[in-house]
């Protein structure tokens, strides 16, 4: 981002995860507690990209070995005559896509307590932040009241 910018930046998404990755704004005189909160929105976004690349690469590896043994057993090749990536149907899909997310079950519970862990700390600390900025512009105006 431009050295005048003051916010985040969020980019094309992840060819691995998918997702959109953020260049979190860094404010010069960003207190202690400010600081915290990049900080855990900056983890919880990795986390997130870590678990996503891992999941999806599993993922495509998987359903490439699924389609390959599935077409294999009917005697047929990954193209067929005219050079085009061979398929199953829906139906046949469908086994592999229950039988991926029941193998994956406990990863993605995990995942889920993970990410209600981050998001839980990014509020409170979020909450945190708005009561200090509350109390300084409260301070400010009773200051200028004053004057």
């Amino acid at each position: 981002p431009p050295a005048h910018s003051h916010s985040d930046w969020i980019g094309p998404p992840d060819k691995l995860s998918n997702l959109r990755p953020v260049i979190f704004y860094e404010p010069p005189e960003e207190t202690a507690l400010e600081r915290r909160l990049r900080e855990a929105r900056q983890e919880a976004q990795a986390s997130n990209q870590r678990f996503w690349a891992r999941h999806n690469r599993a993922f495509r590896q998987e359903k490439e070995e699924f389609i390959y043994s599935r077409l294999k057993a009917k005697g047929l090749e990954m193209r067929d005559e005219s050079g085009q990536k061979a398929t199953l149907n829906a139906e046949e899909m469908a086994d592999f896509y229950k039988d991926f997310l029941s193998k994956n079950l406990k990863k993605h519970l995990q995942y889920n307590r993970d990410w209600y862990k981050h998001n839980f700390k990014i509020t409170f600390l979020m909450g945190q932040v708005a009561l200090v900025r509350a109390l300084r512009w409260l301070r400010r105006r009773k200051k200028n009241v004053e004057q």
